[in-house]
């Protein structure tokens, strides 16, 4: 168990300290903020794109009749 738990730490040291490992974190980092905006957003945005779809709707409903 102990060699397990050492031979896992070793692994960790070595993914801080390679540079991927940081890249990695960026690109994690970097998603978040990108999922974080995008919620905000959604709220705001699907109003108009209900109501854009609702007018063509009804123009289209108009025009068939």
């Amino acid at each position: 168990m102990k060699q397990n738990l050492n031979w896992l730490l070793c692994r960790l040291r070595l993914l801080v300290d390679d540079a991927k490992g940081q890249d990695l974190v960026e690109y994690a980092l970097l998603a978040g903020f990108v999922a974080v905006a995008a919620g905000a957003l959604l709220p705001a945005i699907s109003t108009s794109v209900s109501t854009i779809f609702s007018r063509m709707g009804s123009v289209l409903s108009a025009a068939a009749s």
